[in-house]
């Protein structure tokens, strides 16, 4: 029963230390996402796919920091951790792994979009190509 005690206040104790300002990751439906574009004051759009994605369309005003980048991590620090982020990919599974990181480094409000650009489009959101 001791060593029990014992491990629950050292569980308690790394709790305790994860503690402070953590990040909000918020995950949204594209409809959700259209309001979020229109209505949220300073939101960062954040398009994590690769060029070559990027090329075939990518939501207006968005940025784009390609997650498979070996500075993914270094460019994205630059950004203003304050400020709300949209992140989005293909289908949903690297705009998971980027929140991660940018939680990781600090951003306070992430919203990831529901099955990615496809489901942008699926949904009649707007795209520009280039």
């Amino acid at each position: 029963m001791k060593r029990l005690s014992v491990l629950a206040v050292g569980l308690a104790l790394v709790l305790a230390g994860c503690g402070g300002d953590t990040a909000t990751v918020t995950q949204v439906e594209p409809v959700e996402a259209a309001d979020l574009i229109e209505s949220t004051q300073d939101l960062v759009v954040l398009d994590v796919r690769t060029p070559e994605e990027v090329a075939a369309g990518i939501i207006p005003g968005a940025i784009n920091i390609d997650l498979s980048s070996p500075d993914f991590s270094a460019r994205v620090a630059e950004l203003d951790p304050d400020r709300p982020y949209l992140v989005y990919c293909r289908s949903a599974n690297r705009s998971a792994q980027a929140v991660a990181v940018m939680a990781d480094l600090g951003f306070s409000q992430l919203y990831e979009m529901a099955g990615g650009i496809v489901s942008w489009a699926n949904a009649g959101g707007p795209l520009v190509r280039g």
